[in-house]
């Protein structure tokens, strides 16, 4: 229910211009959603949401996205910066790192949360990830290799 009612917020603050959480709690009201002005608090703050200028000076809920799109880049520059190859082994994929960088890089990738990694394990200058399956395996190869190129 809870995400349910998270998409649906996501989906009414690109729509309207929403100021206020008893805007935002009438219009969930109105899509099936029993919701109090707490309830709407706790999910603004789940979801991070943040205020932003409108044409006319107002301020409108929006999905903060400068944080994100910072997070990226940096990963993305880590990634860049600390691989140096990769192989795969079946579904596992080795990727060896600048030594000591191994632990950032797996980072960056647990960050991109692709649906093909379980999960990841990392030394000094070797990251070991668990994926799902050996066609996986390629296309993350393909994925990294598309960032640090």
């Amino acid at each position: 229910m809870k995400v349910n009612r998270h998409a649906k917020i996501v989906e009414l603050i690109n729509r309207y211009h929403i100021e206020t959480q008893e805007e935002l709690a009438e219009y969930l009201n109105r899509e099936g959603f029993k919701v109090t002005q707490a309830t709407v608090s706790r999910d603004i703050r789940d979801l991070k949401l943040t205020k932003a200028p409108t044409e006319d000076g107002r301020q409108k809920y929006a999905v903060h996205q400068t944080m994100e799109t910072e997070m990226s880049e940096k990963y993305i520059r880590i990634l860049r910066e600390g691989y140096l190859s990769m192989d795969l082994a079946q579904n596992i994929l080795v990727i060896k790192t600048v030594s000591g960088m191994a632990m950032a890089v797996c980072a960056a990738i647990d960050s991109m949360k692709w649906n093909e990694v379980v999960g990841s394990i990392a030394g000094d200058d070797t990251i070991m990830c668990a994926i799902r399956s050996v066609d996986d395996t390629i296309k993350v190869m393909d994925k990294i290799s598309k960032i640090v190129l």
